[in-house]
């Protein structure tokens, strides 16, 4: 007599048609694992972050019932605690309420200043870059001369002339980060037109015209996507910068910098009035530096 056995089936391992091991998803037609992809931990903790200031910007309210402007002598200087979640200050307002209604003023001038500073770049890169040899000469030179002098210092300089205020704010600020970002740019437009499609463009006979619309300005402004984002954390320190001297919006503004200005006076008696803006600020930096990485790895990603 002979003996039957039997062994288990088998034919599934290996080929990749089951699930995988480890929570790795399944390739059947190229017969191998492919991992998840996990959503880093910074791109929630910055999506969070955004969906606060997004609130903060859109419906203050919402997150603040106190009025910024509204004057309660006896609670002057109180530390954080449950009725103020981020103590108040020294005319007794609620520091919370006034971080987050000054949430429009603070973006509006990083966004101002981020128009400013992207506009000129684009026009100053793509004349270094396009123009005839001596005006691209003439504006390589401009660059370096403005590259040359510290961002602060580009900024006081146009306020001393021009006056503290919000508008003039947005136009230092963003003169002053302009010229690191026309030098990008005209990296990339050069970089563009040395790429072989633009080169085969060019030997199919196309217009100058139509190989710079429909070739080289697409690609060498796609990375400008994720340089604005960058750049609106960026413009709202510089601002900051610009208030803490003194030289930006006026009290009784709610400006993030216009707070931590008003608040060195007490910096030993109520820390909570710098600390917190300052976290703030820090916490918007992050968020847009962040947000900005993670969409240009996907964008660099969606080109391969």
């Amino acid at each position: 007599m002979s003996t039957l056995t039997t062994t288990p089936d088998t034919s599934n391992e290996g080929t990749g048609t089951g699930p995988g091991p480890g929570g790795r998803a399944s390739d059947p037609a190229a017969g191998r694992t492919v991992p998840r992809r996990e959503i880093p931990w910074s791109l929630v903790a910055a999506l969070v972050a955004l969906a606060w200031f997004v609130v903060a910007l859109v419906a203050p309210a919402a997150l603040s019932p106190h009025d910024p402007l509204a004057l309660d002598l006896g609670a002057a200087l109180q530390p954080p605690g449950w009725l103020h979640w981020a103590g108040t200050d020294e005319a007794g307002r609620d520091l919370y309420g006034r971080i987050v209604w000054g949430t429009r003023d603070s973006l509006a001038i990083g966004a101002g200043a981020t128009t400013v500073s992207i506009g000129i770049a684009v026009v100053l890169g793509a004349l270094a870059a396009l123009a005839p040899t001596p005006v691209a000469a003439a504006v390589d030179a401009l660059l370096e001369i403005l590259f040359a002098f510290p961002t602060l210092l580009l900024a006081l300089l146009l306020v001393a002339l021009l006056g503290p205020s919000a508008a003039t704010a947005m136009i230092a600020v963003g003169v002053g980060t302009a010229p690191g970002y026309a030098r990008m740019i005209r990296a990339q437009i050069l970089g563009a037109k040395r790429s072989g499609y633009v080169e085969a463009a060019v030997a199919l006979g196309h217009k100058r015209r139509r190989v710079l619309v429909r070739h080289i300005v697409p690609n060498a402004v796609r990375p400008l996507v994720a340089v604005v984002a960058l750049s609106i954390g960026q413009s709202i320190v510089w601002a900051s910068s610009l208030s803490f001297l003194g030289l930006g919006i006026a009290p009784p503004s709610s400006e993030w910098g216009a707070l931590l200005d008003a608040g060195r006076t007490y910096v030993t008696q109520a820390w909570w009035l710098t600390v917190i803006p300052g976290l703030v600020i820090v916490a918007l930096a992050l968020t847009t530096t962040t947000l900005g990485k993670h969409l240009q790895r996907a964008l660099e990603r969606g080109e391969r």
